[in-house]
């Protein structure tokens, strides 16, 4: 058969051979199964395919959801929360020893009204008649219904107003530095601490049995930096005139008040024990309020002279 010139047959097309069947490696004593195990964690046990261990996986013996399942764990979880809950209640008992909770929220227990009210008859207290703190079921009503009662709140803020308006008079007068003020500040609460303890001791001293406590003693205390503030402003108002008027008034007025305050307290008190008005420790128990009443316009000429220049 002839062939056109230039034409080259091809060769015959051919299947693949596949590999021809072994009958085995002689030096393999182990068939390879590693192709159908599943992917191995670092630590050697399956994983699941984002590359954590199988879930429920026994690691030596040992299952992570037994943790949950134990009973001797569920008992030691147990035992470390109602340690946990005694702590907890050991420390409440050990703060309301010496600051309670529930009496320090009656002494912010007050409203707009009652504190428009109480900055009145802290200047004016001439012509307030009922002095007596009210009760309801034997207990003292709170501020915001009795204008008598004592609270915490007008004290705190007036401290923090006479701290800010001794900043600003001593950045008029360029003798501003926060060492001067930190001492202005730690000066007068020092000082309120001295002045509530030394009252507490000699209340002790006489044996007074009054339903004063610490809260009240410190709230009576603190009144003074109402005082406080409204002679330091008319001392940058009106000068030094100004000052003294200023001083002078608030001072009898808190002396005034201080005097028809704890009068109710303390003598109350003794009048309740059958204690005659002449008795000499009823006359001690008259001492430590006169007293208390005349430490105030001392404490606030103290604390404010040097503000004014």
């Amino acid at each position: 058969m002839a062939y056109q010139q230039g034409y080259r047959a091809s060769p015959k097309h051919r299947a693949p051979r596949g590999p021809a069947p072994t009958m085995g490696d002689p030096t393999q004593l182990f068939d390879d199964t590693s192709a159908g195990m599943p992917p191995q964690h670092p630590g050697g046990y399956p994983s699941q395919p984002g590359g954590y261990p199988q879930q429920g996986y026994d690691m030596g013996g040992f299952s992570a959801d037994s943790i949950f399942t134990d009973p001797m764990a569920n008992v030691a979880m147990a035992y470390g929360s109602s340690m946990a809950n005694q702590g907890k209640d050991m420390v409440s008992k050990e703060i309301d020893r010496f600051v309670s909770i529930n009496k320090l929220k009656y002494f912010f227990a007050v409203d707009t009204k009652y504190v428009m009210k109480k900055l009145a008859l802290l200047m004016f207290p001439y012509t307030h008649q009922n002095w007596e703190v009210r009760y309801h079921r034997d207990s003292p009503m709170t501020p915001r219904h009795d204008v008598n009662a004592p609270d915490l709140y007008i004290p705190s803020m007036a401290f923090i107003t006479y701290i800010l308006l001794a900043g600003m008079a001593l950045g008029i007068q360029k003798r501003f530095s926060p060492e001067v003020l930190g001492v202005c500040a730690s000066t007068a609460l020092v000082w309120m601490i001295i002045e509530v303890l030394a009252l507490l001791l000699s209340l002790y001293l006489v044996t007074v049995h009054s339903e004063l406590t610490a809260f009240d003693l410190l709230a009576y205390s603190g009144y003074k930096y109402v005082g406080m503030i409204l002679t330091v402003a008319s001392g940058l108002l009106f000068g030094s005139d100004g000052y003294y008027v200023a001083l002078a008034w608030t001072s009898c007025a808190l002396m005034f008040f201080i005097v028809r305050s704890l009068r109710m307290k303390i003598l109350a008190t003794a009048s309740s024990e059958g204690v005659v008005s002449h008795n000499s420790k009823n006359r001690i128990r008259i001492y430590i309020t006169v007293a208390t009443a005349g430490f105030q316009p001392l404490m606030i000429y103290w604390l404010t002279f040097h503000l004014i220049r």
